[in-house]
C-alpha cells in the first residue's frame, strides 16, 4: 500500500512539472505578442489619401494592428459612414467640411491629426494662361459648400473675381461683388468636375481629383491656391474613440517620417505634409 501512495504521488509531482513547461496563461501569451491584433477599419478616397493608408499599414502592423481600408468614390458618403459605425476613422477631409457635416447634419465627428494640404488649381482644356480666359467664360466649382467656397475664393487670388468681405469658405455665387469677364459659375459634384473639362473652360478642381484624372497638378494646373492654404487634411473619429490607443498610434504613422517622405517624393508639391 505504501508503494502504491508513493507512485501516486510521483506521478502527481510529474504531473505539475509538465503542467509548468505548458503555454502558459492568455495574460502572458498576450505578453509575448501572440494576442489578436486590433482591427481598424477606415474610409478614404483613392488618391492621396488611400495610398497614404497604404504607407502606414505595415507601421502599424509591427504594433499589432491591422489597419483595413476601404476606398469611397464618393466623399460625401463617408461622414454618414464613420457616424453610423459603418467604419471605425475616416480620412478625407479639411476641418471646414467638417464643422459644416457636424453643424448641419447634428454630428459630432471630431479629428486627431493634420496630416497634408491638397492645393486646388485652376485647369482648362482651352488655355494655357488666365490672360487667354475671354468675357463669358463658363468656370466648374464643386457643389459643396466648403469646397465651393474655397474655389471661389481661389478664382479671386487669381484676380478674375472679387467676393463680398468676410464670408468665407461659405461663400456662393451670390457673393461675387465684382466679376470683370462676366464668368459663369457652374456648380457641380466635384468628382466629376475633371471630366466636365472638356465642356467648361475652367475648372476649380480637388488635387485628390486631378490625379485620379492623371493631372498633375504642379505641372498641368494654370493657377494653383498659395501652399499656407488652412485646408489641412485631417484623420476624422467619432468622438469616444479619439482616445483609444490605435486611434492614436494611427495618428503618429500618419504623421511619420515614413509618410512625409512619401508625399515629397510622390506629389513633388502637389500634396503638401501639414506636420
Amino acid at each position: 500500500m505504501k508503494k502504491f501512495f508513493a507512485l501516486i504521488l510521483i506521478l502527481g509531482l510529474f504531473a505539475g512539472v509538465v503542467a509548468g513547461c505548458g503555454g502558459g496563461t492568455d495574460e502572458e501569451a498576450a505578453s509575448n505578442g501572440d494576442a489578436a491584433p486590433t482591427k481598424l477599419v477606415v474610409g478614404a478616397t483613392a488618391k492621396p489619401h488611400a495610398e497614404i493608408l497604404e504607407i502606414v499599414k505595415p507601421i502599424l502592423e509591427e504594433q499589432n494592428i491591422e489597419l483595413e481600408i476601404k476606398v469611397f468614390t464618393d466623399y460625401v458618403l463617408l461622414n454618414p459612414a464613420l457616424k453610423d459605425g459603418q467604419i471605425d476613422a475616416n480620412f478625407f477631409q479639411h476641418i471646414p467640411y467638417l464643422e459644416d457635416y457636424n453643424e448641419k447634419n447634428n454630428a459630432d465627428l471630431v479629428w486627431t491629426v493634420k496630416v497634408h494640404t491638397e492645393p486646388m488649381g485652376v485647369y482648362s482644356r482651352t488655355i494655357k494662361s488666365l490672360d487667354e480666359l475671354k468675357d463669358g467664360a463658363t468656370v466648374g466649382i464643386p457643389n459643396d459648400t466648403t469646397n465651393g467656397g474655397r474655389a471661389l475664393a481661389v478664382l479671386e487670388k487669381a484676380g478674375l473675381l472679387e467676393l463680398k468681405e468676410g464670408v468665407g469658405v461659405t461663400a456662393t455665387d451670390k457673393d461675387i461683388v465684382s466679376n470683370p469677364k462676366n464668368l459663369k459659375i457652374q456648380m457641380m459634384d466635384a468628382a466629376m468636375l475633371p471630366r466636365a473639362l472638356e465642356d467648361l473652360d475652367l475648372a476649380v478642381i480637388n488635387s485628390n481629383y486631378a490625379l485620379e484624372a492623371n493631372l498633375i497638378p504642379v505641372r498641368d494646373a494654370i493657377f494653383m491656391e498659395p501652399k499656407d492654404s488652412p485646408f489641412a487634411n485631417v484623420l476624422v473619429v467619432r468622438p469616444e474613440d479619439k482616445d483609444k490607443e490605435a486611434i492614436k498610434k494611427l495618428g503618429e504613422a500618419l504623421q511619420s517620417e515614413e509618410v512625409k517622405k512619401f508625399l515629397e517624393e510622390k506629389y513633388e508639391g502637389s500634396v503638401v505634409p501639414a506636420f
